[in-house]
């Protein structure tokens, strides 16, 4: 199967009126902005899970994480339904599933159930990035792909805002249970909003069979280029997923010895930086691709830039809290770049299945990690207070730190058999 180097022929991209494109990109964006609410919601109300149910730091970084191992698990056949059916409907009917795993996380009293419920979750939001981002190829011209899909991710990451102080001002007034209850409703309205106001594309979806989508796939896990991409996009987005979705809060109270309300609001300034990230990687993007730039080489910069604050979180001063996790937030994001690099390296049918097998990587290593994480800080926890020691923390994350540093010279390795996507050689991707 020969794999063109653009993403969507230009016959297939219409022309958009800003009507039709804020049809698409808002339901989409709504999507993604809840998805974000989901993933981050465990780090602020963790203190109240850990007093409700008596979870330790190892049960609580698996509760968490059962969210990252069905969204990894559905990945693969998500990518094959996006290509099959298209987003729209895709999307409205995995977030029922999401509606149903907040009223089961509601209701849960243990471990066990819990971990259902936010795994129901994982699986029903598990569309929102890949469904948009396949839309997006869709419908919008390939060269503004890392644009539109870093505003995507940045009104996404404002789901991280809502998830910090405004949670934690709810949990003044209520508890999280039923946060999640209201959760469930407001997932259902954007279900359906999905579906009513996505307009459906000219083009049909592609019908092909089983086998066929199979190869496609295939086709994608033999590419010498995406395994050259993946590592270190992978491992990046592992580590600030499963650090921002949990770990943050706690190491603010154990290693800076913040309140709850001074967690909140530093979680909160965090967020901020994770919009603006998001944001700011897309514009620069595209602006530097007008210059020739590519958006892998910026994709290089900023995940080498992201490994730097890591290891100040491990040997800095706890004092400087503030400004490490802004960087945190402004760099972490840079690892998403890839998806978009991928989208344009794959014809614009094998667009859903190679983001998809990407999420697919990394997902799974956030599962991994963010419990591993959790593994780790338990050898030393307090059994009285639930609260852990600084080593656990520089321990968990120098080793995810390390990992990043074998893949970054992976990436950066000269020559080896990559196969060449617009570019002059491997070397040139950094």
């Amino acid at each position: 199967m020969r794999i063109m180097s653009s993403s969507v022929p230009a016959a297939q991209t219409p022309r958009l009126s800003a009507a039709v494109a804020l049809r698409v990109f808002v339901p989409f964006a709504a999507g993604y902005f809840l998805s974000y609410i989901f993933r981050t919601v465990n780090s602020v109300i963790a203190p109240n899970l850990v007093a409700d149910t008596g979870l330790d730091a190892a049960d609580l970084g698996l509760l968490t994480s059962a969210f990252f191992l069905a969204f990894a698990l559905a990945q693969l056949p998500l990518g094959l339904f996006l290509d099959r059916f298209g987003p729209r409907r895709v999307e409205m009917m995995l977030l029922a599933f999401a509606a149903a795993g907040c009223l089961l996380f509601a209701w849960g009293e243990g471990l066990a159930g819990l971990s259902v419920g936010r795994a129901l979750i994982g699986l029903g939001v598990s569309a929102c990035m890949m469904a948009s981002f396949k839309a997006f190829v869709m419908w919008f011209a390939p060269q503004r792909l890392p644009m539109v899909n870093g505003c995507l991710l940045a009104v996404g990451a404002t789901g991280a805002l809502a998830a910090t102080a405004p949670v934690e001002w709810i949990l003044g007034f209520t508890d999280w249970r039923a946060l999640f209850w209201g959760l469930a409703a407001f997932t259902g309205v954007i279900a359906l909003t999905v579906y009513g106001v996505v307009p459906e594309h000219p083009e049909p979806p592609l019908h092909v069979g089983l086998r066929s989508q199979l190869r496609g796939l295939r086709s994608i896990f033999r590419d010498p280029f995406f395994w050259r991409v993946t590592p270190l996009s992978m491992l990046s987005q592992a580590a600030f997923l499963a650090v921002q979705g949990l770990w943050a809060g706690p190491w603010l109270r154990d290693v800076a010895g913040l309140g709850r309300m001074a967690v909140a609001n530093q979680l909160l300034a965090m967020s901020a930086a994770i919009v603006a990230g998001f944001m700011g990687w897309g514009l620069l993007a595209d602006r530097l691709s007008r210059r020739g730039v590519r958006p892998l080489t910026l994709a290089g910069a900023g995940m080498s830039g992201f490994l730097v604050v890591q290891w100040l979180l491990v040997w800095g001063p706890s004092g400087w809290a503030l400004p490490l996790w802004v960087g945190f937030g402004l760099l972490g994001t840079s690892g998403t770049l890839p998806y978009a690099v991928l989208s344009q390296a794959f014809h614009g049918q094998l667009a859903g299945r190679v983001n998809t097998a990407l999420n697919l990587m990394v997902f799974i290593a956030a599962f991994a990690t963010q419990w591993g994480m959790g593994a780790v800080i338990h050898w030393w926890e307090d059994p009285v207070t639930h609260t852990y020691a600084t080593t656990g923390y520089r321990v968990s994350f120098g080793v995810l730190a390390v990992m990043q540093v074998l893949a970054l010279a992976w990436f950066l390795l000269p020559g080896g058999s990559a196969r060449r996507r617009g570019v002059t050689d491997v070397s040139d991707l950094a």
